[in-house]
């Protein structure tokens, strides 16, 4: 299936499936479901008498799936009347030894018990079950099931699609909203230019302990002060952080890790936006700026 979109990681997919021919009386039920993780978890439940199996399982999900803790499930049933019973030897053995210990017991304590009978014996829990038939019946059972599992994995991966492309415009709503918030924070940090250098010069003066301080010693203070307030090179990493996120968003391929990692670097931005902001205007802006970089964040925990 080709990926025009980031895939999600929580999805789930069922199908049912029926034997034909010489399996007719087999039927099974699969069901798939995942949700994020940091690698890929497979977690199966599928009977172990049909050989070659759960390998197969494994080797075609790890071709299709690369993050996510996915569990399979598949329930495998005959018709009534097709299965034949078998007699588990070793639960057999332990039921005659237990029912010989106890009849044992009775017998000190001067109990009579009534006869066993073999009925008795065969009703105990483990001493029969189902037989399946032989191993060439359940060595084709195989074919036809990794057939369906091939197909189920085909609707788990479409409806991990359609919710990637869910993120993926929530994502990019979130990222204009961004975009939007760091012009906001140029514009701001431009208005309050003119008042900043006023506070920064009575600062420099109080510092400097003196109405009348050297002006080559003042210039030099107010431009470390400048220097330590300006947030230009912060609204421009935010500026590429932007560009580098629709870039991600526009792969086809996994990108979740990458995505995770440049939303931590726009945390870091937006703090240090706030540190230097000097302005209730800008520490406005820097505080909203951070509430959706958290949003953005618990979003991108979902992509593969």
């Amino acid at each position: 299936m080709s990926q025009t979109a980031p895939l999600s990681m929580t999805a789930f997919a069922a199908r049912r499936g029926q034997g034909e021919g010489t399996l007719a009386a087999w039927s099974w039920a699969w069901d798939m479901r995942s949700v994020n993780g940091k690698g890929l978890d497979l977690r199966l439940r599928v009977p172990d008498f049909v050989e070659g199996l759960e390998a197969a399982v494994r080797a075609e999900a790890g071709k299709r799936l690369s993050r996510g803790n996915v569990s399979i499930n598949l329930k495998l049933s005959r018709a009534q009347g097709a299965e034949t019973f078998r007699v588990n030897e070793a639960a057999l053995a332990t039921a005659i030894a237990a029912l010989t210990k106890v009849q044992a017991a009775a017998l000190e304590a001067g109990l009579v018990l009534a006869p066993t009978t073999a009925g008795d014996v065969l009703s105990v829990r483990g001493v029969t079950e189902a037989a399946v038939s032989d191993d060439s019946d359940t060595a084709a059972l195989l074919a036809p099931l990794m057939a369906d599992f091939h197909a189920l994995l085909s609707d788990f991966n479409a409806m991990r699609a359609s919710e990637g492309a869910a993120l993926r415009a929530v994502l990019l709503a979130q990222i204009d909203a961004i975009e939007a918030l760091t012009l906001e924070a140029r514009a701001a940090a431009e208005a309050r230019r003119p008042r900043q250098a006023e506070i920064l010069h009575d600062n420099v003066r109080r510092l400097l302990g003196a109405t009348e301080a050297d002006p080559a010693r003042l210039a030099q203070e107010l431009a470390l002060l400048a220097v330590k307030a300006d947030i230009t090179e912060e609204t421009d990493r935010l500026s590429a952080h932007i560009a580098a996120a629709r870039a991600l968003l526009a792969q086809a391929a996994p990108v979740g890790r990458k995505f995770d990692f440049l939303a931590q670097e726009f945390n870091r931005e937006a703090n240090t936006l706030c540190s230097k902001s000097g302005d209730i205007a800008l520490t406005r802006i820097g505080l909203d700026l951070k509430h959706l970089i958290d949003q953005m964040r618990e979003q991108v925990q979902n992509l593969e």
